[in-house]
């Protein structure tokens, strides 16, 4: 019978927010494997997770979860992430993947599925949706992602402030996702682009160091890796104007 990797979305860190599939699949699974720097410490994952499931269900597996300039560094450590989680697959009919926010929208389960489907034959890979910051923003913040026609365009900033900047020339919302190491360039960005007034940015998403601030009030000192920024397009036509 063939083994299962199900990588589950988790949400952005509010444990409330994993959907009651979620729960359901991180309980039914033999072990659940949460992704760790290899600094060690716990992550938003597996802090979510470990108000579900038993510690000793938990497997940390360290992966270069940040790693982007040393390509030969990051390949090998997602190389023995999959050797760890192929063994985990050949002892258990069943294994999960915890990862923040969706499994489908730029997560390490991407590249673990990729890996295992080459190290263990007939392995079955499914996905668990999760909540994603910008939905998880849009409701703290009260921003509204998208209406009518509007096109919803989500940028990584790790690409370049070019490739936000071109977005935001665009004409819908716009959503960032890990600026926070590039807030003064952001913060320019949107000012350039006439986007700034109505934009706002989110890190810490529902836990006790969350922080949801308006964009106009980017300073230019670095943010937490893991920041969100939404910035709605000017709606000056009404009720329904979009539609």
């Amino acid at each position: 019978m063939s083994s299962r990797l199900i990588g589950v979305g988790v949400g952005p860190g509010d444990p409330e927010l994993v959907t009651v599939k979620g729960v359901n699949a991180l309980r039914a699974a033999d072990v659940v494997v949460v992704p760790v720097m290899d600094t060690g410490e716990r992550g938003r994952a597996e802090a979510t997770v470990a108000h579900y499931v038993p510690a000793e269900k938990i497997v940390r597996v360290v992966f270069a979860l940040n790693e982007r300039t040393d390509r030969a560094r990051r390949e090998a450590a997602w190389d023995a992430a999959g050797r760890r989680v192929a063994g985990l697959l050949e002892a258990h009919a069943c294994v999960a993947f915890a990862t923040i926010g969706d499994p489908n929208v730029y997560s390490t389960f991407t590249y673990l599925a990729q890996t295992l489907v080459e190290l263990v034959p007939g392995v079955v890979v499914e996905t668990v949706p999760g909540i994603t910051a910008m939905q998880d923003l849009a409701a703290r913040s009260g921003a509204v992602l998208t209406e009518g026609t509007e096109p919803l365009t989500l940028v990584p900033v790790t690409a370049g402030a070019a490739v936000l900047k071109e977005a935001l020339a665009g004409p819908g919302t716009v959503v960032a996702y890990k600026f926070g190491r590039q807030a003064a360039e952001v913060a320019a960005a949107l000012a350039e682009t006439g986007r700034l007034a109505d934009a706002v940015w989110g890190s810490a998403l529902g836990l006790p160091e969350e922080s949801v601030r308006p964009a106009a009030e980017l300073d230019g000192s670095p943010l937490p890796y893991l920041s969100t920024l939404i910035a709605p397009p000017r709606r000056d036509g009404g009720r329904g104007g979009k539609l």
